[in-house]
């Protein structure tokens, strides 16, 4: 197995598996399905390169069986990201932003939600960042327990096993076979692309709103200012020796 040395050693699938081994995937599929703080790992790219690298021998473990075990970690995650959610209640719309929360986050998963109901559940699981706030957004709404559990497995079975199989498959193909280490970096680069354009994007959306902070009022007068509405500067309207101001005394 190669290390890539691409990026932050947490972004390269094969150096996750070959340092941690399926234990390791189960934990981070476990964590970016359930817990706040795995919305940056890579779901994705992991099970694609725990298939390939079970065709290929380097894990040893049967391949329904790991399947079976990321389905499982995948459901449980979710299962207490609903009931986190449940308990924290709307008040996670009001905690304050942090390295690792941002409401930005936690928006783009309730739109989603709002948008595609229960089916969400099966939906987010194929979008990075949304797939670990919507079980929690599920609980949060308190949505019926019964319904997430269907969801929650329907999801993670399609998500937990279909990706590992689909890089179990590919595997299997000579050219794929024969060019792994160019595979795997290119799923590297895959995964790390979305979380580049996020932090850019992010970091654009922080440099308008900066810019668009407003300025010093512009009716505002300040001492030396000239006047431009015909009173002087401190001068309210209407008093005395100012255009429409009450007559001086005298004459």
């Amino acid at each position: 197995m190669t290390t890539l040395a691409l990026g932050p050693s947490w972004l390269d699938p094969d150096y996750l598996i070959g340092t941690f081994g399926l234990i390791g995937v189960l934990v981070i599929v476990f964590a970016e399905s359930g817990l706040l703080i795995g919305f940056f790992l890579p779901g994705d790219s992991l099970l694609f390169t725990t298939g390939l690298l079970v065709t290929s021998g380097t894990l040893k473990t049967p391949l329904w069986l790991v399947c079976l075990l990321i389905v499982l970690a995948a459901i449980v995650g979710d299962q207490v990201g609903y009931l986190f959610g449940r308990k924290v209640g709307p008040a996670l719309f009001k905690r304050p932003d942090s390295k690792l929360f941002k409401q930005e986050n936690v928006e783009k998963a309730h739109e989603f939600f709002e948008k595609y109901g229960p089916k969400s559940l099966v939906l987010a699981r194929f979008v990075p960042v949304v797939r670990t706030f919507t079980p929690i957004i599920a609980g949060v709404s308190r949505m019926n327990y019964r319904s997430f559990i269907t969801y929650n497995i329907i999801g993670g079975t399609l998500w937990g096993a279909g990706v590992t199989l689909l890089g179990a498959a590919l595997g299997k193909i000579e050219f794929v076979h024969k060019n792994i280490e160019m595979i795997l970096i290119a799923i590297v680069v895959l995964s790390v692309l979305p979380i580049v354009i996020e932090f850019l994007r992010a970091r654009s959306k922080s440099k308008k709103a900066a810019a668009q902070q407003p300025g010093v009022d512009d009716g505002l007068v300040g001492p030396g200012t000239a006047m431009t509405d015909g009173h002087a500067p401190g001068t309210p309207p209407g008093a005395p020796g100012t255009p429409g101001g009450a007559p001086g005394s005298g004459g």
